[in-house]
């Protein structure tokens, strides 16, 4: 069994402790370091390797989306996901770690279930179970007609369809049925539709979705 490595970033001594204990209670996942703020966590990331970085916000020295930033900045082709850890559902911090490059959010008063499913989800790669919890953390930005940026206009018709659904929190498989296509062909138009966005991922798309007025 291939396990997961995890490490914890933040700077209550108490929090981490109960993360850690959650983490280290399950058989496929393993807690291989601690931070306490952002600029140890660079240090510690980069000594330790983890699979996925469960990453505080605010935090004194340096806050989590700057560590977020510094560390998805890596050339290593290995480089973790990063989940941010946050006490508000309506957190602009939120949208910027993620914007800088983080996998999602989870609240901190999250229950335990969903924290270790977001862990193993984001380390397969997936990243709807976190796009459809920050669809609903960026309704705030309201879905008023704006300016198309440049970047939108790139995009075939077929292309623009699969965006909005993605954008919604529809997996490749929902977004097949809707549209009649295979999950194969789907997932072939959302990796087009990421690359001309120059967006990371799924994730990243809804952000991008909610702050031009697109969703």
């Amino acid at each position: 069994m291939s396990v997961i490595r995890v490490a914890l970033v933040d700077d209550q001594a108490l929090f981490r402790a109960g993360i850690r204990m959650l983490v280290s209670s399950q058989a496929d996942l393993e807690c291989v370091g601690e931070a306490g703020d952002g600029a140890e966590a660079i240090s510690m990331v980069a000594e330790t390797r983890p699979d996925v970085v469960l990453m505080d916000l605010r935090m004194p020295v340096m806050d989590g989306i700057e560590a977020t930033r510094a560390i998805l900045a890596g050339r290593d082709a290995q480089l973790p996901r990063v989940i941010v850890l946050t006490t508000f559902d309506l957190d602009e911090a939120a949208a910027r770690a993620i914007r800088a490059g983080a996998s999602g959010f989870v609240l901190k008063d999250a229950d335990p279930e969903f924290l270790l499913a977001a862990i193993r989800t984001v380390h397969s790669g997936t990243s709807v179970i976190a796009a459809a919890a920050t669809r609903e953390l960026f309704e705030h930005f309201g879905s008023a007609p704006r300016a198309q940026p440049d970047s939108f206009e790139t995009l075939t018709a077929r292309e623009r369809e699969i965006f909005v659904l993605a954008a919604r929190g529809l997996s490749n498989a929902e977004i097949a049925k809707a549209e009649f296509l295979s999950e194969a062909t789907v997932k072939t138009h959302v990796s087009r539709v990421l690359t001309k966005l120059g967006l990371r991922d799924r994730v990243q798309l809804v952000v991008y979705a909610y702050e031009n007025g697109l969703a």
